[in-house]
């Protein structure tokens, strides 16, 4: 049995459709759908179940499904097990939309000229899939929002990053913060987002309650609507901030704020299973951050 048929079956589990699980491993429909016609050739029972455009593991799919995805992870495994380094082989990697468009792309830089046997498998996500995603074994690192709770024994976290508050505008004026957000349109970082938690924080201790227009957990198209003069907003002051919003005013909240230093700051950590597959690649990887202009550091300084 070829192991990449077993990834193509569980691909097409995990993204619910034939066609979408060929635009995730790079193959055309017919060739995911032949793979999973020759399984259910080997097995002798059907694997899927088709309705429209969509698909369904069957009862039985389900049954071989967790030794499956098992089979595959072992096989990937293989070649850095040849390896002495351990740095040989596929690093699975979750990163937020804000480090993969800011920081990610330096830190992945290093990390192929350092070790180029790894790698690296990208995917995006918020901070809170991510950490799912680690903790399901999906992921071997995620970079992420710290959370707003304890980590478990089985977690390391690395901080990587922080990134200071600050109030993003169009029009460039003398007023006070807390006046701009009592006049002006109010474009609210998702509170139940991770990182959205600190504006919140700052709008209560402070008395606050603008005008918000709608919530978005997407900082990039925060930045684009207020850069088009939508509104204001309260945002982490992350790498490619400006890039996005040249023209914009970007205002330090402790500027004019009555709180004690960080205590507004979003951070950015990695974190991995402290038993991970692939301790050589993790530290590699860690090194490869740190060693990057803008991790490591505070935000704004970018």
């Amino acid at each position: 049995m070829d192991t990449r048929y077993l990834k193509s079956l569980i691909a097409v589990v995990d993204c619910g459709s034939i066609a979408d699980a060929a635009r995730t491993e790079g193959l055309t429909a017919a060739a995911v759908s032949q793979r999973i016609q020759a399984l259910e050739r080997h097995f002798g029972f059907a694997l899927l179940s088709r309705v429209g455009h969509a698909a369904k593991a069957s009862d039985a799919c389900l049954g071989l499904l967790p030794r499956a995805r098992q089979i595959v992870r072992e096989v990937g495994l293989l070649a850095g097990d040849a390896d002495p380094a351990r740095l040989t082989g596929t690093l699975r990697i979750g990163a937020i939309s804000t480090v993969l468009t800011g920081l990610m792309p330096a830190a992945l830089l290093a990390l192929t000229q350092q070790a180029p046997g790894i790698k690296p498998a990208i995917l995006p996500g918020t901070s809170r899939a991510l950490y799912q995603s680690l903790h399901d074994g999906e992921l071997d690192v995620a970079i992420l929002v710290a959370p707003p709770f304890e980590l478990p024994k089985m977690m390391r976290a690395v901080s990587l990053r922080k990134e200071r508050l600050v109030l993003l505008s169009k029009q460039k004026t003398r007023d006070s913060i807390t006046t701009v957000l009592r006049q002006q349109p109010y474009i609210r970082y998702d509170p139940h987002a991770w990182g959205g938690r600190h504006a919140v924080k700052y709008l209560e201790e402070n008395g606050l309650q603008p005008a918000t227009l709608f919530d978005l957990d997407a900082l990039e198209a925060i930045a684009m609507l207020v850069a088009d003069g939508v509104g204001v907003s309260l945002v982490p002051d992350w790498h490619g901030l400006k890039r996005l919003a040249p023209d914009c005013r970007i205002t330090p909240i402790a500027a004019s704020a009555s709180a004690s230093p960080g205590q507004y700051d979003r951070e950015i950590i990695l974190l991995t299973n402290t038993r991970t597959e692939r301790p050589g690649m993790v530290t590699a990887l860690t090194r490869a951050a740190l060693s990057c202009p803008g991790f490591g550091g505070l935000g704004g300084k970018n």
